[in-house]
């Protein structure tokens, strides 16, 4: 409490503090609240998530608000519902001991009528989603031409789903001699603009480095084939039983999928994407924040309003298309001075990705191996007795026990540990027993920058025949009978086309293509000199708002099955299901968990 009170803060602040069982300031508040209690400036904050973030824009704010006036006078930007919500809610929390403050929450999902109702009865703060706050400026509900401060909050992640335009127009209709205070945990080109074009001389204060993940934070990534990453996914789940997590995923639709194979596989899981209801969406984040979930599978900008502190692990099933999105992701777990560790699984043409993040967090990655079936039944039993070991007696078993005690009158204390411990021992051993290694053997993990083994290949057709990098990425799978991620380094360009396969597929490759016809059309390929360090033409012209927005079992342009084809093309479209055969079909505690129902 006194480290806040030097900081600067009023006695109805330091209440407030003290209700809330805050004790020190985190190095953001301490570097952040003088400053903007002091004067009136301009800041950049830049300090990863989970570091303290809304007390150290908050309590300025709130002090420095008048909340005898009813005039708009501090505005919040925040990129998603959640997050809008969450600083709402901690506002409130913050401001409990000042009479006639008003903060309102404004987004999408919810009454229109209701928010504006809200803001007519007078509101000293506003927090907003940059959408419905823009709505309800051009529909002449809300009036920021008098706000004395703006926050943009999680700046990176708000220019990342593409709201500069709505935060340009929104911050068109505010003074220009406001105090803005952007807050970001990253730093990319996109936020020097908006901080250029927007602020004046801006104080920048960094906890840190800049772009540099946390250093509670373990990084670890799993080396396995791109068909085994959901059995990979159960096995560190089952080996590791006190897992509270987030899964990562880069679409809505493999967020839902994974989340449906974890549920009926008997996980506590769920799946939390833009497709859900507000409805929806609160009820899985309070079953998340109670425990009830285990296992939280989500895309990233859902993600944004998940602000639990205790997350064990953040795992990558898949690893986002822009690398700084990991900062954000890992910054889920390690929160409140508590460790965490961030696990990525990959296969191998994504290991060029983990060096590429490295460069960003300035940390090395950690090489582990998916833990054998015999070395989960280790870890469970383990588990199991130390649960045993610090389960508090309930007295009421008292009186079952004489009957307890006469059916197990015949064992010895040696037999009923053996007896007790089978039953999760089987359990699992009869699953895992037969259970193949999933992790690619050693040799393969030492890989160049480019991803190693790999052979580059000439294909000549192109951007005029209909192809971009998505189209035939998913004809060349398809046809080649290979994976997702076994085609990768997709680069087309207006006649002709590469990409890249492991080496151990050439001859497959090579074999497929020979003679191959469509539409009497000679299809050829080559393997090729050039190495594709120049960039593939997957990131190429992609517009923003399709990122982690498509299908990515949909297929647009390239070429059509047609009848009168050669018959060396008939296979181009026959796709095998990849669903997995590893289920397991056991209930129970441990690692395995319940289905909710």
């Amino acid at each position: 409490m006194t480290a806040f009170k030097a900081l600067g803060l009023e006695e109805n602040l330091l209440k407030a503090i003290a209700d809330l069982g805050f004790e020190t300031p985190s190095e953001v508040q301490e570097k952040a609240i003088p400053i903007l209690l002091d004067r009136e400036t301009d800041m950049v904050s830049l300090a990863q998530t989970g570091t303290g973030k809304t007390a150290a824009f908050g309590f300025p704010m709130l002090q420095k608000i008048d909340v005898n006036s009813r005039t708009t006078q501090g505005l919040i930007l925040s990129p998603t519902r959640e997050l809008c919500l969450q600083i709402t809610n901690e506002m409130v929390a913050y401001g409990k001991y000042m009479p006639g403050l008003n903060v309102t929450a404004i987004y999408g999902g919810a009454s229109i009528t209701e928010q504006a109702r809200q803001i007519k009865r007078g509101s000293q703060i506003i927090v907003a989603t940059p959408g419905r706050m823009k709505d309800m400026i051009g529909r002449g509900l809300i009036d920021i031409s008098k706000i004395e401060y703006c926050v943009l909050d999680e700046a990176d992640e708000m220019l990342n789903m593409g709201f500069f335009e709505d935060i340009t127009e929104i911050l068109s209709h505010s003074p220009k001699d406001k105090s803005t205070w952007l807050f970001s945990a990253t730093m990319p080109k996109e936020v020097s603009t908006i901080a250029k074009k927007f602020m004046h001389t801006p104080v920048e204060i960094t906890v840190g480095a800049k772009n540099v993940g946390s250093d509670q934070v373990t990084h670890e990534y799993y080396l396995v084939n791109a068909r085994d990453r959901y059995n990979a996914l159960k096995r560190l789940a089952d080996a590791n039983p006190e897992i509270f997590s987030v899964i990562f995923c880069r679409t809505k639709r493999d967020t839902q999928k994974v989340a449906e194979q974890l549920i009926e596989d008997g996980y506590n899981a769920a799946a939390i994407h833009g497709d859900l209801s507000q409805s929806q969406r609160d009820t899985v984040m309070k079953s998340f924040r109670n425990r009830q979930i285990q296992m939280l599978v989500a895309t990233d900008v859902a993600a944004r309003g998940i602000d639990v502190d205790d997350i064990t692990h953040v795992i990558n099933y898949q690893l986002p298309d822009e690398t700084e999105v990991y900062t954000h992701r890992s910054g889920r777990t390690g929160r409140a001075g508590k460790t965490g560790v961030s696990i990525v699984i990959v296969s191998k043409s994504e290991v060029r990705k983990i060096r590429s993040i490295e460069k960003i967090i300035q940390k090395k990655f950690i090489a582990k191996e998916i833990p054998s079936g015999m070395e989960i039944c280790e870890v469970q039993m383990f588990h199991l007795a130390n649960t045993i070991k610090n389960t508090e007696i309930n007295p009421e078993i008292n009186a079952y026990l004489p009957n307890i005690n006469e059916v197990l009158a015949d064992f010895s204390k040696e037999d009923l540990i053996k007896k007790v411990f089978s039953v999760e021992f089987t359990r699992f051993l009869n699953y895992y027993k037969n259970s193949k290694d999933l992790n690619i053997s050693g040799g393969d993990r030492n890989f160049s920058e480019d991803g190693g083994d790999s052979t580059r290949y000439f294909l000549n057709v192109g951007g005029k025949d209909d192809f971009d990098w998505m189209s035939l990425k998913d004809f060349l799978r398809d046809l080649l009978n290979l994976g997702k991620d076994d085609v990768y380094k997709v680069d087309v360009k207006d006649s002709f086309s590469f990409f890249n396969t492991d080496t151990k597929h050439q001859e497959m490759v090579m074999s497929v293509f020979k003679d191959f016809k469509l539409d009497g059309r000679q299809i050829n390929v080559e393997i090729s000199k050039d190495t594709g360090r120049s960039g593939s033409g997957r990131s190429r012209g992609r517009k923003r708002s399709d990122r982690g927005n498509r299908n990515d079992g949909g297929r647009r342009g390239g070429f059509k099955k047609r009848s009168g084809s050669s018959g060396s093309d008939k296979s181009a479209f026959k796709g095998k299901s990849r669903r997995s055969n590893e289920r397991p079909n056991v209930k129970g505690t441990g690692g395995r968990r319940r289905r909710n129902a």
